[in-house]
């Protein structure tokens, strides 16, 4: 079935069908473990999936002095009684796997005086520059020194002080510096041109019961009022709306139809217009906990699709998406704005048959971010197309998913490597795809 684990030998052409189970987002939980540091009372996070990234996180807070229990039916407990930094080469092995080791500075800060941030790992869909973590921290307060790997971060033991700060990005990991720093920080403190993605709601929901006080104002704008002591909670994670479109896009892709556990609409309702315009079509059970995605039409409808930060169309769902409507009658158009190395699967696509092309130029209604700087970030696929199997390798977790969908899609056998990096993001795979009939030698 597998090669090492590293390896998926397929068969495709065939219309998937079944049940799988998702469990807390990897884009959540991580950052949630992350926000166990601002106490010293226990903290336990339910609804957590057995992923790389998990495991790797627990391993960092070991390092930072945290005990933890082994996992158990999705429930991970966390105490950071006693926390210190980490040595150099225990930094240097996290930092360079995941970009979540840089989400520590604030909580370290805070708790020992002393952090550092070095250029953040993870896939290589893009440049992850941490100019913006660096303009939080320093408003905040904290002393920072350049160093061969990054900055050293200084500041007195509880020590960091509220701030007014506008990013000019509305990026994730700045808003979650930001909100980490901001409810032990003295005084009040405001972000400008935040993110508002359902994994910063849910971080916000996890602080406000530890005792923060935070307020999410309109127009991006999230206020916070820092507080002396923050006490232990139990938290269950938001479901992996990501995982949850990408089953959506096998379905859609090979006609088939595929039911996914323990979702919630509301963070899916972008993803939803966009799958229904496509040709899909999807029912939800009474308690909106389950979701049936199928394809109404003989074959997708092509789109315009471009990504963007929340409520936009996300840009962990274009890879899967984009894959499926290689099937759709017509020309597709994709503008990427939110990271400039998103494209990357397009040559496997194209390995296996598929019309895609990409472009440096914005092929959106309004120009990004990336117009000028000569990053191909748009494509256009014209379909449909027959895919025909192949050996394509895994550059990245989405497009990972991407290359297995679009292996699942062609007719014939198809080997694609690299898939571990699949682990990061999706528990238990290789499970769910024979769930939905894949076949697997």
């Amino acid at each position: 079935m597998t090669d090492n684990g590293d390896a998926l030998h397929l068969t495709g052409g065939i219309p998937l069908g079944g049940t799988v189970k998702i469990r807390g987002s990897k884009n959540a939980v991580p950052k949630l473990m992350v926000a166990a540091l601002l106490t010293e009372e226990p903290v336990l996070i339910q609804n957590i999936s057995q992923i790389v990234d998990t495991r790797l996180v627990t391993e960092l807070l070991e390092v930072l002095g945290c005990t933890t229990a082994q996992p158990v039916d999705g429930r991970l407990r966390i105490e950071a009684r006693d926390v210190h930094t980490a040595a150099t080469r225990d930094l240097e092995y996290f930092h360079v796997r995941s970009r979540i080791p840089v989400l520590t500075c604030a909580p370290l800060l805070h708790r020992t005086g002393h952090a550092e941030v070095w250029k953040p790992g993870g896939c290589s869909i893009g440049e992850r520059p941490v100019d913006l973590h660096l303009e939080v921290l320093r408003a905040f307060g904290a002393m920072s020194e350049r160093t061969d790997t990054g900055f050293k971060l200084t500041a007195e033991v509880g020590g960091l002080k509220g701030a007014v700060v506008e990013l000019k990005y509305p990026s994730v990991g700045a808003t979650e510096q930001f909100l980490l720093g901001a409810v032990v920080a003295a005084g009040d403190s405001e972000l400008r041109n935040a993110a508002t993605e359902p994994e910063i709601i849910d971080l916000i929901s996890m602080l406000q019961r530890m005792g923060a006080l935070i307020t999410v104002q309109p127009g991006r704008v999230i206020q916070v009022t820092g507080v002396s002591r923050l006490r232990g909670v139990s938290h269950t994670a938001i479901p992996d709306r990501l995982e949850a479109a990408s089953w959506a896009s096998l379905a859609l892709a090979t006609d088939g139809r595929i039911t996914v556990r323990g979702v919630r609409q509301a963070d899916l309702g972008t993803y939803l217009n966009v799958y229904r315009r496509a040709g899909g079509e999807f029912d939800f059970s009474s308690d909106g906990n389950e979701v049936t995605f199928w394809r109404e039409k003989s074959m997708p409808r092509p789109l315009v699709v471009e990504t963007d930060v929340h409520p936009g169309f996300m840009t962990d769902w274009q890879s899967p998406m984009i894959t499926a409507l290689t099937q759709a009658d017509g020309v597709t158009v994709l503008h990427e704005t939110v990271h400039e190395n998103r494209l990357a699967y397009g040559k496997a696509l194209q390995a296996l048959g598929a019309q895609m092309q990409v472009f440096t130029e914005c092929l959106g209604r309004t120009p990004c971010r990336f117009g000028s700087r000569n990053h191909q970030h748009s494509a256009v696929v014209v379909g449909p197309t027959k895919l025909q199997g192949t050996n394509v390798h895994v550059p990245d977790l989405r497009a990972g998913f991407s290359y297995v969908l679009a292996a699942l899609a062609a007719q014939g056998d198809s080997t694609v490597t690299g898939v571990s990096l699949l682990d990061r993001g999706y528990e238990n795979f290789r499970e769910k795809l024979i769930c939905v009939g894949a076949k697997l030698r």
